[in-house]
Protein backbone atom coordinates (compact mmCIF):
# COMPACT_ATOMS: atom_id res chain seq x y z
CA UNK A 1 0.00 0.00 0.00
CA UNK A 2 1.21 3.34 -1.18
CA UNK A 3 1.85 6.11 1.82
CA UNK A 4 0.21 9.85 1.43
CA UNK A 5 1.31 12.54 2.43
CA UNK A 6 -0.49 15.94 2.95
CA UNK A 7 -0.01 19.33 3.44
CA UNK A 8 -2.45 22.07 4.48
CA UNK A 9 -3.73 24.45 6.95
CA UNK A 10 -3.85 23.08 10.64
CA UNK A 11 -6.68 24.61 11.42
CA UNK A 12 -9.54 23.78 14.19
CA UNK A 13 -13.45 23.67 13.12
CA UNK A 14 -15.80 25.68 15.34
CA UNK A 15 -19.29 24.16 14.10
CA UNK A 16 -22.32 26.87 14.59
CA UNK A 17 -25.55 26.08 13.11
CA UNK A 18 -27.26 29.34 11.78
CA UNK A 19 -29.43 31.00 9.35
CA UNK A 20 -29.33 32.32 5.61
CA UNK A 21 -30.41 35.76 7.52
CA UNK A 22 -27.25 35.21 9.83
CA UNK A 23 -24.86 35.03 6.61
CA UNK A 24 -26.38 38.00 4.93
CA UNK A 25 -25.75 40.39 8.39
CA UNK A 26 -22.08 38.77 8.44
CA UNK A 27 -21.64 39.46 4.34
CA UNK A 28 -20.45 36.72 4.07
CA UNK A 29 -21.11 34.51 0.88
CA UNK A 30 -23.29 31.13 0.81
CA UNK A 31 -20.73 28.32 0.33
CA UNK A 32 -17.34 30.34 0.28
CA UNK A 33 -14.47 30.47 2.70
CA UNK A 34 -13.71 34.12 3.77
CA UNK A 35 -10.42 35.13 5.62
CA UNK A 36 -11.02 37.23 8.86
CA UNK A 37 -9.44 38.46 11.44
CA UNK A 38 -8.89 37.33 15.00
CA UNK A 39 -10.94 40.41 15.84
CA UNK A 40 -13.90 39.19 13.62
CA UNK A 41 -13.50 35.83 14.90
CA UNK A 42 -13.53 37.01 18.29
CA UNK A 43 -16.86 38.84 17.35
CA UNK A 44 -18.61 35.88 15.48
CA UNK A 45 -17.89 33.85 18.09
CA UNK A 46 -19.58 36.30 20.70
CA UNK A 47 -22.44 36.82 18.27
CA UNK A 48 -23.25 33.14 18.62
CA UNK A 49 -22.11 33.05 22.25
CA UNK A 50 -25.52 31.30 22.76
CA UNK A 51 -25.54 28.57 19.82
CA UNK A 52 -24.58 25.25 20.53
CA UNK A 53 -20.97 24.57 18.97
CA UNK A 54 -18.72 21.54 18.31
CA UNK A 55 -14.59 22.16 18.11
CA UNK A 56 -12.96 19.41 16.10
CA UNK A 57 -9.48 18.89 14.63
CA UNK A 58 -9.90 20.01 10.67
CA UNK A 59 -8.88 21.56 7.63
CA UNK A 60 -9.52 19.96 4.66
CA UNK A 61 -6.14 18.26 3.90
CA UNK A 62 -6.17 16.95 7.03
CA UNK A 63 -9.53 15.71 7.20
CA UNK A 64 -8.26 13.61 3.81
CA UNK A 65 -5.88 12.56 5.58
CA UNK A 66 -7.93 11.07 8.74
CA UNK A 67 -10.20 10.02 6.59
CA UNK A 68 -7.01 7.57 4.91
CA UNK A 69 -5.61 6.72 8.16
CA UNK A 70 -9.12 5.88 9.20
CA UNK A 71 -9.34 3.73 6.38
CA UNK A 72 -6.20 1.89 6.85
CA UNK A 73 -3.90 3.46 4.86
CA UNK A 74 -0.27 4.90 6.08
CA UNK A 75 -0.59 8.77 5.96
CA UNK A 76 1.19 11.87 7.12
CA UNK A 77 0.36 15.78 7.22
CA UNK A 78 2.63 18.90 7.61
CA UNK A 79 0.77 21.90 8.89
CA UNK A 80 1.39 24.76 11.38
CA UNK A 81 0.06 25.17 14.54
CA UNK A 82 0.59 27.74 17.85
CA UNK A 83 2.46 27.02 21.60
CA UNK A 84 -0.87 26.55 23.03
CA UNK A 85 -4.38 24.60 23.81
CA UNK A 86 -5.94 24.38 20.86
CA UNK A 87 -2.21 23.42 19.21
CA UNK A 88 -1.90 20.44 21.48
CA UNK A 89 -5.73 19.41 20.77
CA UNK A 90 -4.79 19.14 17.33
CA UNK A 91 -1.59 17.00 17.35
CA UNK A 92 -3.23 14.70 19.91
CA UNK A 93 -5.83 14.28 17.74
CA UNK A 94 -3.71 13.36 14.56
CA UNK A 95 -1.83 11.13 16.76
CA UNK A 96 -5.26 9.32 17.68
CA UNK A 97 -6.38 8.79 14.76
CA UNK A 98 -3.13 7.19 13.88
CA UNK A 99 -1.20 9.97 11.51
CA UNK A 100 2.11 10.55 11.92
CA UNK A 101 2.41 14.63 12.61
CA UNK A 102 4.96 16.82 10.70
CA UNK A 103 3.97 19.97 12.43
CA UNK A 104 5.62 22.75 12.77
CA UNK A 105 5.68 25.26 15.53
CA UNK A 106 4.65 29.07 15.22
CA UNK A 107 4.23 31.86 17.74
CA UNK A 108 0.89 32.89 16.38
CA UNK A 109 -1.95 31.64 17.44
CA UNK A 110 -3.46 28.21 16.79
CA UNK A 111 -5.73 28.61 13.04
CA UNK A 112 -9.67 27.59 13.44
CA UNK A 113 -12.25 27.64 11.00
CA UNK A 114 -15.43 28.90 12.02
CA UNK A 115 -18.26 26.48 10.20
CA UNK A 116 -21.48 28.34 9.36
CA UNK A 117 -24.16 25.50 8.80
CA UNK A 118 -27.17 26.38 7.26
CA UNK A 119 -30.47 24.65 7.85
CA UNK A 120 -30.31 23.06 4.27
CA UNK A 121 -26.75 21.70 5.26
CA UNK A 122 -24.57 24.12 2.69
CA UNK A 123 -21.83 25.51 4.52
CA UNK A 124 -19.76 28.67 4.85
CA UNK A 125 -16.09 29.38 6.59
CA UNK A 126 -14.97 32.21 8.23
CA UNK A 127 -11.36 31.12 8.83
CA UNK A 128 -8.99 32.90 10.99
CA UNK A 129 -5.75 31.26 9.73
CA UNK A 130 -3.14 32.15 12.72
CA UNK A 131 -0.81 30.07 13.02
CA UNK A 132 -1.35 28.08 9.86
CA UNK A 133 -0.74 31.10 7.54
CA UNK A 134 2.67 31.36 9.03
CA UNK A 135 4.11 29.08 7.21
CA UNK A 136 6.13 29.69 4.34
CA UNK A 137 8.96 28.21 1.68
CA UNK A 138 11.05 28.07 3.92
CA UNK A 139 9.62 25.82 6.37
CA UNK A 140 9.44 22.92 3.80
CA UNK A 141 12.37 20.55 3.80
CA UNK A 142 13.17 18.00 1.07
CA UNK A 143 13.31 15.14 3.57
CA UNK A 144 9.92 15.61 4.70
CA UNK A 145 8.86 14.16 1.08
CA UNK A 146 11.12 11.06 1.50
CA UNK A 147 9.39 7.60 1.63
CA UNK A 148 5.85 8.94 0.11
CA UNK A 149 3.70 7.99 -2.67
CA UNK A 150 1.29 10.47 -3.26
CA UNK A 151 1.20 14.15 -2.05
CA UNK A 152 -1.91 15.95 -1.35
CA UNK A 153 -2.87 19.80 -1.41
CA UNK A 154 -5.65 21.58 -0.17
CA UNK A 155 -6.44 24.35 -2.64
CA UNK A 156 -6.59 26.95 0.11
CA UNK A 157 -2.56 26.73 0.17
CA UNK A 158 -1.90 28.14 -3.35
CA UNK A 159 -2.70 31.84 -2.34
CA UNK A 160 0.70 31.43 -1.24
CA UNK A 161 2.28 30.51 -4.70
CA UNK A 162 6.02 30.46 -3.64
CA UNK A 163 5.01 27.87 -0.71
CA UNK A 164 2.75 25.46 -2.43
CA UNK A 165 5.54 25.70 -6.28
CA UNK A 166 8.28 24.74 -3.92
CA UNK A 167 6.95 21.85 -2.16
CA UNK A 168 5.18 20.56 -4.67
CA UNK A 169 8.84 20.58 -6.81
CA UNK A 170 10.34 18.75 -3.95
CA UNK A 171 7.47 16.15 -4.08
CA UNK A 172 7.82 15.37 -7.44
CA UNK A 173 11.90 15.23 -7.18
CA UNK A 174 10.95 12.69 -4.51
CA UNK A 175 8.92 10.48 -7.15
CA UNK A 176 5.70 11.52 -5.38
CA UNK A 177 2.25 11.74 -7.07
CA UNK A 178 0.72 15.08 -6.95
CA UNK A 179 -3.26 15.41 -5.78
CA UNK A 180 -4.87 18.61 -5.39
CA UNK A 181 -8.34 19.64 -4.31
CA UNK A 182 -9.56 23.08 -5.57
CA UNK A 183 -11.16 23.91 -2.20
CA UNK A 184 -13.56 26.39 -3.23
CA UNK A 185 -14.91 28.84 -5.91
CA UNK A 186 -13.51 32.04 -4.95
CA UNK A 187 -9.74 30.57 -4.61
CA UNK A 188 -10.34 29.09 -8.13
CA UNK A 189 -11.39 32.67 -9.36
CA UNK A 190 -8.17 34.53 -7.35
CA UNK A 191 -5.71 32.13 -8.69
CA UNK A 192 -6.73 31.04 -11.71
CA UNK A 193 -3.94 31.26 -14.01
CA UNK A 194 -1.48 30.02 -11.27
CA UNK A 195 -3.58 27.09 -10.87
CA UNK A 196 -3.74 26.68 -14.48
CA UNK A 197 0.13 26.55 -14.81
CA UNK A 198 0.47 24.26 -11.57
CA UNK A 199 -1.85 21.53 -13.11
CA UNK A 200 -0.13 21.71 -16.41
CA UNK A 201 3.26 21.24 -15.28
CA UNK A 202 2.74 18.87 -11.90
CA UNK A 203 -0.66 17.49 -11.15
CA UNK A 204 -1.79 14.19 -11.40
CA UNK A 205 -4.96 14.31 -9.25
CA UNK A 206 -7.06 17.09 -9.62
CA UNK A 207 -10.64 17.10 -6.82
CA UNK A 208 -13.17 19.98 -8.07
CA UNK A 209 -17.20 20.20 -6.51
CA UNK A 210 -19.02 22.06 -9.59
CA UNK A 211 -18.49 25.68 -8.71
CA UNK A 212 -15.28 25.08 -8.35
CA UNK A 213 -14.61 23.04 -11.78
CA UNK A 214 -17.28 25.51 -13.60
CA UNK A 215 -14.86 28.63 -11.89
CA UNK A 216 -11.62 26.97 -13.76
CA UNK A 217 -13.12 25.39 -17.06
CA UNK A 218 -16.63 27.50 -17.52
CA UNK A 219 -17.60 24.41 -18.76
CA UNK A 220 -21.27 21.90 -17.17
CA UNK A 221 -19.20 19.10 -15.11
CA UNK A 222 -19.75 16.54 -17.63
CA UNK A 223 -17.61 18.76 -20.28
CA UNK A 224 -15.46 20.10 -17.14
CA UNK A 225 -14.17 16.63 -15.79
CA UNK A 226 -13.01 15.55 -19.85
CA UNK A 227 -11.19 19.24 -20.09
CA UNK A 228 -9.48 18.79 -17.21
CA UNK A 229 -8.52 15.29 -17.81
CA UNK A 230 -6.80 17.05 -20.75
CA UNK A 231 -4.57 18.30 -17.88
CA UNK A 232 -3.35 15.50 -15.91
CA UNK A 233 -3.87 11.78 -15.48
CA UNK A 234 -7.21 11.70 -13.13
CA UNK A 235 -10.02 14.36 -12.58
CA UNK A 236 -12.81 13.89 -10.17
CA UNK A 237 -15.75 16.86 -10.09
CA UNK A 238 -18.57 15.99 -7.56
CA UNK A 239 -21.73 17.66 -8.14
CA UNK A 240 -23.87 17.03 -4.98
CA UNK A 241 -26.63 14.79 -4.98
CA UNK A 242 -25.98 14.01 -8.42
CA UNK A 243 -22.95 12.10 -7.49
CA UNK A 244 -19.22 12.53 -9.17
CA UNK A 245 -17.74 12.37 -12.75
CA UNK A 246 -14.21 10.62 -12.78
CA UNK A 247 -12.26 10.40 -15.58
CA UNK A 248 -8.58 9.20 -16.87
CA UNK A 249 -7.58 8.75 -20.19
CA UNK A 250 -9.98 7.90 -22.41
CA UNK A 251 -12.37 6.47 -19.52
CA UNK A 252 -15.11 8.65 -18.16
CA UNK A 253 -17.92 7.50 -15.07
CA UNK A 254 -20.47 8.97 -13.38
CA UNK A 255 -20.94 7.53 -9.82
CA UNK A 256 -23.98 8.17 -8.29
CA UNK A 257 -25.12 9.71 -4.54
CA UNK A 258 -25.89 7.36 -2.12
CA UNK A 259 -29.46 8.02 -0.91
CA UNK A 260 -29.17 10.06 2.56
CA UNK A 261 -30.00 12.78 4.82
CA UNK A 262 -28.29 15.30 4.18
CA UNK A 263 -27.61 17.89 7.79
CA UNK A 264 -24.02 19.15 7.16
CA UNK A 265 -21.65 19.25 4.04
CA UNK A 266 -18.76 20.07 6.07
CA UNK A 267 -16.27 17.83 4.78
CA UNK A 268 -17.77 15.57 2.29
CA UNK A 269 -15.28 16.44 -0.66
CA UNK A 270 -12.90 16.24 1.80
CA UNK A 271 -13.42 12.56 2.83
CA UNK A 272 -14.82 12.06 -0.79
CA UNK A 273 -10.74 12.73 -1.47
CA UNK A 274 -9.54 10.56 1.69
CA UNK A 275 -11.43 7.68 0.16
CA UNK A 276 -11.11 8.21 -3.63
CA UNK A 277 -7.17 8.08 -2.43
CA UNK A 278 -6.92 5.55 0.57
CA UNK A 279 -8.75 3.35 -2.63
CA UNK A 280 -6.29 4.10 -5.11
CA UNK A 281 -2.81 3.63 -2.97
CA UNK A 282 -4.39 0.05 -2.43
CA UNK A 283 -4.91 -0.80 -5.91
CA UNK A 284 -8.25 0.06 -7.20
CA UNK A 285 -9.09 1.28 -10.78
CA UNK A 286 -10.77 4.67 -10.41
CA UNK A 287 -14.57 3.86 -10.84
CA UNK A 288 -13.75 1.52 -7.11
CA UNK A 289 -11.67 4.53 -5.99
CA UNK A 290 -14.89 6.71 -7.01
CA UNK A 291 -17.32 4.54 -5.32
CA UNK A 292 -15.33 4.53 -1.76
CA UNK A 293 -15.00 8.04 -1.99
CA UNK A 294 -19.01 8.22 -2.46
CA UNK A 295 -19.40 6.01 0.22
CA UNK A 296 -16.83 7.90 2.84
CA UNK A 297 -18.91 11.61 1.91
CA UNK A 298 -22.53 10.30 2.19
CA UNK A 299 -21.92 8.90 5.77
CA UNK A 300 -20.17 12.37 6.72
CA UNK A 301 -23.40 14.72 5.42
CA UNK A 302 -25.65 12.76 7.58
CA UNK A 303 -23.73 14.10 10.61
CA UNK A 304 -22.74 17.63 11.99
CA UNK A 305 -19.25 18.24 12.11
CA UNK A 306 -16.31 15.50 10.17
CA UNK A 307 -16.32 13.16 12.78
CA UNK A 308 -17.68 9.23 11.43
CA UNK A 309 -18.42 6.95 14.37
CA UNK A 310 -16.36 4.13 14.85
CA UNK A 311 -19.61 1.87 13.98
CA UNK A 312 -19.30 3.97 10.19
CA UNK A 313 -15.60 3.58 9.54
CA UNK A 314 -16.02 -0.45 10.27
CA UNK A 315 -18.68 0.01 7.78
CA UNK A 316 -16.67 1.75 5.37
CA UNK A 317 -13.75 -0.44 5.74
CA UNK A 318 -15.84 -3.73 5.39
CA UNK A 319 -16.17 -2.38 1.96
CA UNK A 320 -12.53 -2.13 1.21
CA UNK A 321 -12.21 -5.26 2.00
CA UNK A 322 -14.99 -6.11 -0.03
CA UNK A 323 -13.37 -4.56 -2.94
CA UNK A 324 -9.81 -6.08 -2.11
CA UNK A 325 -11.46 -9.49 -1.94
CA UNK A 326 -13.21 -8.93 -4.98
CA UNK A 327 -9.94 -7.76 -6.91
CA UNK A 328 -7.65 -10.46 -5.58
CA UNK A 329 -10.32 -13.23 -6.83
CA UNK A 330 -11.09 -12.29 -9.98
CA UNK A 331 -7.37 -10.37 -10.40
CA UNK A 332 -8.68 -7.45 -11.51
Amino acid sequence: MKKILGLGNALTDVLLQVTDDDLRELNLPKGSMKLISMEQAEAIQVRFANVRRRMVAGGSASNTITTIAQLGGKAAFIGKIGNDEVGDFYRADMLKNGITPLLLESEKMSGCSIVLITPDGERTFATYLGAAADMHADDIRKEAFIGYDIFHIEGYMVQDNELIEKAIKMAKESGCMISLDLASYNVVNENHYFLKELIKKYVDIVFANEDESFAYTHLNPEESVHNIAQQCDIAVVKVGKRGSYVQQGDKMYHIGAITTSCTDSTGAGDLYAGGFLHALSDGFDIRRCAEIGTIAAGRVVEIIGTKLSEETWDEIRRICAMYRGFMLKYNV
